[in-house]
């Protein structure tokens, strides 16, 4: 049994004025919304898919009702959005399955690639990137398991980023973090915690693509998405 969390309750302040009126999720990706993506990048073997949200969740909410992709699913409401761990504990009521798949609510992954994230108890999905200033950046044990995920390192490049794709087990929730210097709960931080009692796997990705920017959400309208996603999306 395998359950899925999208993190999707982020405000989307570097992509105004378009996320204005319209949550992030539901931006157009080359004429579909990017949470459609992300739907269908699931592993089919997830039996149900818990949605964060918070930011024009209605939107979220009433999109939701009328897709095909996913048939199991629940909105659960972060109220006061204080990162990505607390949203994570805020699932942890529902959660029934012993392995979570964890995403980012504006990512692009690609489906073969959950799937082997999903072969593991836990582990994180990781891709390389030549400006390590910018990411969260992995530092990985000999045995290729992870040390410590580290954020936005004066490190030189090409690093292995975190994608923010995670197949966790259920005694994550198990771990209170405390709070970052930047007022939130981090998910990363309790990945971290967790690592030093049991090994986590590093599954090295072939296509990810974060769409954080402006920039990046008009590039992401001309990449190749069929090729990796070929009949998984209708």
């Amino acid at each position: 049994m395998l359950e899925a969390i999208i993190l999707a309750a982020g405000l989307g302040t570097r992509l105004r004025p378009y996320t204005q009126h319209t949550p992030k999720p539901l931006l157009p990706v080359q004429g579909k919304p990017l949470l459609h993506w992300i739907l269908g990048a699931l592993p089919q073997e997830v039996t149900k898919v818990y949605i964060v949200v918070h930011y024009l969740a209605e939107q979220i909410e009433t999109w939701l009702r009328h897709q095909r992709l996913a048939t199991e699913y629940q909105l659960v409401y972060q109220h006061r959005p204080r990162g990505s761990g607390d949203a994570l504990l805020a699932c942890r009521p529902f959660i029934q399955s012993e392995r979570l798949l964890v995403v980012n609510g504006d990512d692009l992954y690609a489906p073969r690639d959950l799937e082997r994230l999903a072969d593991h108890s836990f582990a994180l999905l990781g891709y390389p990137v030549e400006e390590p200033r910018a990411f969260g950046i992995l530092r990985l044990r000999e045995d290729g398991t992870l040390a410590e995920l580290v954020e936005k390192p004066d490190w030189p490049g090409p690093q292995l980023a975190n994608t923010g794709a995670y197949l966790l087990p259920r005694a994550i929730g198990d771990i209170q973090p405390g709070l970052s210097p930047r007022g939130e709960y981090e998910l990363t931080e309790m990945v971290n915690k967790l690592a030093q009692v049991r090994p986590c796997q590093v599954v090295h990705a072939r296509f990810w693509f974060p769409i954080g920017t402006i920039q990046a959400w008009q590039a992401a309208q001309t990449l190749d998405l069929r090729t990796w996603f070929a009949a998984k999306t209708p």
